[in-house]
């Protein structure tokens, strides 16, 4: 039988659903008696959240919306996770200084008070924890908070939305698409949606974003265009770029270290070994980068590739040669 503390965290996760349970159900997805289940939901009650419920052969259980925030309850892995996340998030930052700060300032916000909303016994160890723990910071382009819960809100509802969006090329147009989900990948916000005018699936950047109108038009869901949104947005952004495979003889840990603003496959090989798949603009930059390891690797493919190495290669060679002759001295001095 689990302690009250972790019983009392699985009746609220059942009643965060949303539900109305039935006393019986209720008790038998808790695997608890009646009786109990009536004590724990009085101990809900103490604690600030609005159970509700109903008498008789179709009495149910329910939580309510409440006025106000009762004590979060967590357990303590949960806790650390939740300080973690802020932490990570609020260490976002704008890439201009004249930029709204964005969702990470709201998270940094929380990130300092969120110990009062939590039950008496995790605080000293949350205030401990907060105060010993830094995010290093990362430039990303501000997303306002209030966008990314409108167009939550227009997803939940099936409905259409328009807004002004600048392009790539810095060019304004008004759209008017379906939300479907939001993504955050290599620190940038992306709207999902099926735009109504050019008929087709379209991404969007978040802080490309303005003037978001609901339009209270509703649409019927579409299937998404792949298994997840964050799979289709991978593959639209990888698709202009080329496929690059390399080996290199370093420890999968080291490579990712150097390669970790990069969009990457990385397989062990061994303990020393790993093969690397990513997709990139630059062949150069990719070897570069690969080559500042101090390690030795193979290019397996493609073949245009291997021509931009060995053309590398050359160059390189060609500059210090050059370089040297200048200098009165030879290549090897």
């Amino acid at each position: 039988m689990p302690d009250v503390t972790q019983r009392m965290l699985e009746l609220l996760a059942q009643l965060q659903t949303g539900r109305r349970f039935a006393g019986r159900e209720l008790a038998g997805r808790l695997q608890v008696s009646p009786r109990t289940l009536r004590r724990d939901v009085e101990r809900l009650r103490t604690y600030g959240y609005p159970v509700t419920t109903a008498p008789g052969p179709s009495g149910f259980y329910r939580l309510a919306a409440g006025a106000t925030l009762p004590p979060l309850v967590l357990d303590d892995e949960e806790a650390v996770a939740t300080l973690v996340g802020l932490a990570l998030l609020g260490a976002t930052e704008p890439r201009a200084a004249h930029e709204h700060a964005g969702i990470g300032a709201a998270a940094d916000r929380a990130f300092g008070k969120i110990d009062q909303f939590l039950p008496k016994r995790l605080r000293p160890s949350v205030i401990a924890l907060r105060g010993t723990l830094e995010a290093a910071p990362q430039r990303a382009p501000a997303v306002d908070p209030d966008l990314l819960s409108a167009l939550s809100m227009a997803a939940a509802r099936h409905e259409l939305v328009t807004f002004e969006y600048t392009g790539r090329d810095g060019r304004g147009s008004r759209r008017r698409v379906e939300p479907y989900r939001q993504v955050h990948l290599r620190l940038r916000w992306y709207l999902l949606a099926w735009d109504v005018e050019r008929d087709e699936w379209r991404t969007f950047r978040l802080d490309r974003v303005r003037e978001l109108t609901a339009t209270a038009a509703h649409f019927t869901p579409r299937p998404l265009p792949a298994d997840s949104a964050a799979e289709y947005l991978r593959a639209e952004l990888t698709a202009p770029r080329h496929r690059a495979v390399v080996r290199v003889d370093a420890s999968a840990e080291r490579v990712g270290d150097a390669l970790k603003s990069q969009d990457c496959d990385i397989e062990p090989l061994g303990a020393d070994r790993c093969r690397v798949t990513t997709w990139v603009d630059s062949f150069e930059w990719l070897m570069l980068s690969v080559a500042l390891l101090g390690a030795d690797f193979a290019i397996e493919e493609p073949e245009l590739f291997r021509e931009r190495g060995r053309e590398l290669a050359d160059r390189l060679r060609r500059a210090t040669e050059k370089s040297a002759a200048e200098s009165g001295a030879s290549p090897a001095e």
